[in-house]
């Protein structure tokens, strides 16, 4: 007969075995590709099997065996809270067009895993379960003040945009394989040599149709035709109210914007792919497509192209249309795909001979996921495509009727992707687009013909690429020898302690605070018909998580904010300009001398002229010890990164405008390198645009036309628990039709 006690510790052991089988066992695994370039220079393009366990992502040459035999991974990375994944976007290597994700630690950034799938949806899916493992790792073991923020473990619903590692959704540590040069050599340019910063900087987030809805898109397009199974929309222009009653049209464009609507038998990748490919196939549901070539590559997400418009009216009068415009494109983590479109000069892409040079306001598709129809289970998507373009030339303003039919012609793509889909083809492998010269693209123009197919150098250069490919696979040590990075590329800055400051325990008291004392150098406007100033939305306008999100996943108007927004800055430097608020004369000091608390949020932006906008929110009130918004203060950073949101929105703006920024909520320091500085009565943090393919791209985008936007930013800490919902907004502002001119120079360093 067992002892109690003895089946007890039997039944412990046992409990504790299978708890520690559980924790071995692999949460994701597949084989993925590494690629980079040795010591020696000679560059790799390797297959290795990637295993995600519970807190340890590594690599193995190949698939570890059952054997009981210790294998040894070539690299592994701890996840913690403070790691990030990175969404570098599609890239080719030795022939192969992939996708890149790039992992790595924010506070040890030479603690970095860069692995790459051949299609976007595995790599999605990596992204998604790292994401989850990261945010299971924030939820279920922070340690705050000395505190464990005890909640339960499966609540945290991930809210993220472009950003969100996004994205992600908004990389910023130098990468681990050769194209890091690239990478820092255009953030410290600027963007790049040949062009505005706004040109390239243009680009980027979007979000899906719900996303549309929620900014009033049922209201800014009206149906104007149904032809070819499609809908046919015009948008309607904002109409600005004056304060003497007068009414005036918001868009300055000469055109308006149009869009098609369809459905597509087929998955969005699979769509998405067939768009993003530019060799023959386009020729058989693209009716306008003549040919196009490859400009310049700047990221994963956006390049250059040069595209010659195939238009049917009146060829002996009128002349042909070309375009050099900017593609952006990106990954819903619903699912659905955003591709954008919009002109930009370059000089390697001039006007050509016999070609009138169009120009695209705005332009894309929107592709998001829809239910299968009943008993079929066949994938079926919703196909936006939406063009306003300028064809520019004196034929389009004699003849009007061409550019609509124009325009038509344009949009009944989405009718070719339908048609195309249904005969049951599957999208090729995404090509390498030919380059373009000036050269060349002169020469094709004298020729007006068309180049048979022929051994290229591209064809020899992969031939030749593939046989050192196969060379390389042979050794064992690639990872070993890769090229030494360098991390900083600004001047580090040293960071406070996190308990160098405290903030007093016992009530101080607040003295009065004359706001006409308390000024940032951008002014104050009306909230409505404020041109280049900001002001202070309704907090009514964000919905955050009610009290029953946990339940219902319901959401409520924010209400009344925690803080008082007092005052913004607009400052502009060579350099960027770090921890602003302990700057002798900023607003923070000034406020600190009354005793009260001000959290400041530093808006960095680079290029070749650093900007930083900065918000001032003052707490009026005493920060209640113990709430949600005192443990933010007084956590530490990987507490801070999981919680600070940002609600975005854009009450005035082009199409593509609200595309690129949505309404989504977004965990900045999931999304951006957000770094935290406290003070002796303020919290300073610098959130570093520059440090996100995505959201530099976005911030590019509005930079382009920011003198002709309205934008609104709510700040708030994410609550996970019943116990910290409703959530409330630390504070909201708006920025009105900002002008770059109005920035100034920031307040000396203390020496």
């Amino acid at each position: 007969m067992a002892l109690p006690g003895l089946e007890f510790l039997g039944n412990a052991v046992a409990e504790t075995l299978q708890q520690r089988r559980d924790m071995s066992k692999p949460i994701m695994e597949g084989y993925m590709h590494r690629y980079g370039r040795r010591r020696i220079g000679r560059s790799f393009f390797h297959r290795r099997y990637f295993i995600l366990e519970s807190q340890t992502l590594a690599y193995y040459k190949r698939k570890p065996s059952d054997n009981g035999r210790l294998q040894v991974p070539l690299k592994s990375l701890n996840i913690d809270g403070n790691c990030r994944v990175e969404d570098k976007g599609q890239e080719n290597h030795h022939g192969h067009a992939v996708y890149v994700l790039s992992v790595y630690n924010k506070k040890e950034k030479a603690h970095r895993i860069t692995m790459a799938a051949t299609n976007n949806e595995e790599a999605s899916k990596w992204k998604e379960v790292i994401n989850n493992v990261i945010d299971q790792v924030n939820t279920g073991s922070l340690r705050i003040g000395g505190q464990s923020d005890s909640q339960p473990k499966n609540i945290c619903e991930t809210e993220r945009t472009a950003s969100s590692s996004d994205r992600e959704s908004l990389g910023t540590a130098q990468e681990d394989d050769y194209e890091t040069d690239k990478k820092s050599s255009s953030r410290k340019a600027g963007f790049l040599p040949g062009h505005p910063d706004a040109a390239l900087g243009w680009s980027l987030s979007e979000e899906n149709r719900k996303a549309e809805l929620a900014h009033g898109a049922r209201k800014h397009w009206r149906l104007v035709r149904c032809q070819n199974g499609l809908r046919f929309f015009e948008e309607i222009p904002d109409v600005l109210a004056v304060p003497n009653g007068v009414e005036t049209v918001a868009s300055q464009s000469r055109y308006k914007a149009m869009k098609a609507v369809g459905v597509v038998e087929a998955s969005c990748s699979d769509i998405f792919e067939l768009i993003m490919n530019m060799d023959e196939t386009r020729y058989e549901w693209d009716a306008t497509y003549h040919h196009g070539s490859l400009v310049q590559e700047i990221d994963g997400h956006r390049a250059i192209y040069h595209h010659r418009l195939e238009l049917d009216w009146f060829p002996t009068f009128i002349w042909p249309r070309d375009l050099c415009y900017l593609r952006y494109w990106r990954r819903n983590e619903d699912g659905s795909y955003v591709i954008l479109y919009r002109s930009v000069p370059h000089t390697n892409c001039p006007e050509q001979p016999g070609c009138v040079r169009a120009h695209m306001e705005s332009g894309g598709y929107n592709i998001s996921p829809l239910k299968p129809r009943p008993g079929s289970g066949e994938p079926r998507s919703r196909v936006q495509q939406l063009v306003q373009i300028d064809l520019k030339g004196w034929g389009v303003g004699l003849l009007p009727f061409c550019h609509q039919r124009t325009v038509l012609q344009m949009l009944n793509s989405v009718a070719g992707l339908r048609e195309w889909f249904s005969e049951g083809h599957v999208p090729p492998p995404i090509q390498r687009v030919v380059k373009m010269t000036a050269e060349l693209e002169r020469r094709k123009e004298r020729k007006r013909s068309v180049l048979k197919p022929s051994v290229s150098m591209d064809a020899m250069t992969a031939a030749a690429e593939g046989h050192m490919e196969s060379m390389l696979d042979e050794s064992d040590d690639d990872e070993d020898d890769s090229i030494p990075q360098i991390f900083d590329e600004f001047p580090s800055v040293e960071k406070p302690k996190q308990n160098e400051v405290a903030e007093e325990t016992s009530p101080v008291p607040l003295l009065p605070l004359d706001m006409s004392t308390v000024s940032g150098t951008l002014k104050r406007g009306h909230v409505e018909t404020g041109r280049n100033c900001w002001s202070i939305p309704s907090g009514n306008l964000f919905r955050v998580r009610s009290k029953r999100f946990l339940v219902d996943r319901s959401k409520c108007p924010a209400g009344e904010p925690l803080m008082d927004l007092l005052a913004v800055d607009w400052y502009k430097d060579s350099k960027r300009m770090d921890h602003l608020a302990r700057r002798k004369g900023s607003v923070a000091m000034v406020v600190g001398e009354k005793n009260l608390f001000t959290l400041a949020f530093n808006v960095q932006v680079p290029g070749s002229t650093h900007y930083s906008m900065v918000f001032y929110f003052v707490a009026v009130k005493p920060v209640v010890k113990g709430s949600l918004l005192h443990r933010f203060v007084e956590g530490d950073d990987s507490y801070r990164n999981s919680r600070l949101k940002l609600i975005p929105s854009v009450p005035k703006g082009s199409w593509i405008v609200r595309q690129s920024v949505g309404t989504t909520p977004c965990i900045l320091g999931k999304a951006v390198d957000c770094t935290y500085y406290r003070g002796p009565n303020y919290l300073e943090v610098d959130v570093d645009i520059g440090s996100s393919t995505v959201a530099n791209g976005v911030l590019g985008l509005v930079f382009g036309v920011v003198t002709s936007l309205v934008v609104d930013m709510a700040f708030l800490v994410q609550g996970n628990s019943t116990e910290e919902l409703p959530e409330h907004l630390i504070g909201a502002v708006r920025v009105s039709q900002l002008e770059l001119s109005a920035a100034v120079a920031p307040p000396p360093e203390d020496s």
